[in-house]
């Protein structure tokens, strides 16, 4: 196999594993994946946010999500390992569910979508971007975009720094695609810079000198130091 085929063949499987861990993982708070390959097999790291409805009663739902990824989707010797989400508000994939979820128990998109960015920036992000788009208000679909904070679109920190989560919301007028795009706290961003005030040395007084005229009458007790003010002066 070339190696342009066997690089499209692997992101192919791992856009199917991200759908099929998306539905399946929906009530568990499923917040993204990470494939890396090992000596012994193929890691899979689950993120959620309720880690025990992953491993199940048992481990019976790992193992089974373990065979799926196996024998449906050509994964090599699956290996499954689930961490918890610290901060589900930093977690994009997290709050685009909540966000559909909200849409399909009937909360108004636009109240949804402040709700949504109101949370995510008092949890201390620095951007986040919401996007809905579909059937909001009638027949005519249209899109709706909420942003507040610093939020980057393109170039390097877009693909490296920027959370992106996607979800569907199921409605009686049709489907409703929602997107959350979030930069997290702590994110170096490659235009930020600081200043840096440095501190002058304070000068050091310089040493008083005097000099007197040769003939006149020399004051030894203001001249010398104190130390030999006591000694013989010839």
């Amino acid at each position: 196999m070339a190696v342009e085929k066997k690089f499209i063949s692997e992101g192919v499987r791992k856009a199917r594993v991200e759908k099929y861990l998306t539905k399946e993982l929906k009530r568990a708070g499923y917040g993204g994946m990470d494939i890396a390959r090992t000596p012994l097999g193929t890691q899979v790291t689950i993120f959620a946010e309720k880690p025990g409805i992953v491993i199940g009663k048992g481990g019976k739902l790992v193992h089974q999500l373990t065979q799926d990824l196996a024998q449906k989707y050509g994964v090599e010797s699956p290996q499954i390992e689930v961490q918890q989400v610290a901060n589900p508000s930093f977690n994009a994939q997290i709050m685009a569910e909540r966000l559909a979820n909200a849409l399909e128990r009937g909360w108004y998109f636009r109240k949804a979508g402040t709700s949504i960015l109101r949370r995510v920036m008092d949890s201390g992000a620095l951007g986040c971007e919401v996007i809905i788009a579909g059937k909001l208000t009638g027949a005519r679909a249209r899109t709706q975009k909420f942003t507040e904070g610093y939020i980057k679109h393109c170039g390097e920190p877009s693909n490296t720094l920027v959370e992106k989560g996607y979800a569907v919301a199921i409605k009686k007028l049709g489907v409703i695609g929602v997107q959350v795009k979030i930069v997290p706290a702590g994110a170096k961003l490659p235009d930020h810079f600081e200043v840096i005030e440095t501190v002058k040395p304070i000068p050091k007084p310089k040493p008083k000198i005097s000099v007197t005229p040769v003939g006149e009458d020399v004051d030894v007790d203001a001249v010398l130091p104190d130390e030999i003010n006591d000694a013989e002066v010839s």
